[in-house]
């Protein structure tokens, strides 16, 4: 019996910590930071393969909740509009020592609250759904398993699309210092 203790322990301190990174991520997305190409390449790389991962998974989930790979699509696309207008309202700072970026504020706290919102509200949908016994088909479906996953693809596509961009930018920035030397 003391043994099932340690992993309800360990889901709980979890669930304790979410909140303490939700406020670390924002903070960290929302300060200035110096492009550095390799981890643009890096994070590409990471969220290209993410990127494909979540659809194929979505394209399967299609299968038993509806709609969930055109939501994710949508998500993406959403997200990667979202990345543009990122990179276009971000604070860029080139200088001799590099090229130096501060994400928009808004824009950060906005997919961060609605990713934390869509999560909180498919727990609470899928909570009600398991209790009243699975009366209107699946609970998997009803718990908005195709919303929950857009949200995700929507955080998805602005980063993608965002590193692009960061990427992009410190390489230009990159030929216009050596055409100064």
């Amino acid at each position: 019996m003391p043994l099932l203790i340690i992993p309800v322990l360990i889901v709980l301190a979890v669930i304790a910590l979410i909140p303490i990174s939700l406020v670390q991520r924002y903070r960290l997305g929302t300060s200035r930071q110096r492009a550095r190409g390799w981890l643009a390449t890096v994070n590409i790389f990471g969220l290209g393969i993410s990127g494909i991962l979540f659809l194929t998974g979505a394209a399967f989930t299609n299968l038993w909740v509806p709609d969930a790979l055109r939501y994710t699509a949508g998500g993406l696309a959403a997200g990667g509009a979202l990345g543009f207008i990122g990179l276009w309202i971000a604070r860029w700072e080139p200088s001799p020592a590099g090229l130096y970026y501060t994400p928009n504020r808004w824009l950060v706290l906005a997919i961060t609250v609605v990713v934390t919102a869509r999560v909180m509200y498919g727990l609470w949908r899928a909570w009600h759904s398991w209790r009243a016994g699975l009366e209107g088909g699946s609970w998997v479906v009803t718990a908005g398993v195709a919303g929950s996953m857009a949200a995700g693809a929507v955080v998805l596509g602005y980063y993608l699309v965002f590193w692009l961009g960061v990427r992009r930018r410190f390489r230009r920035h990159q030929r216009r210092s050596l055409r100064r030397m």
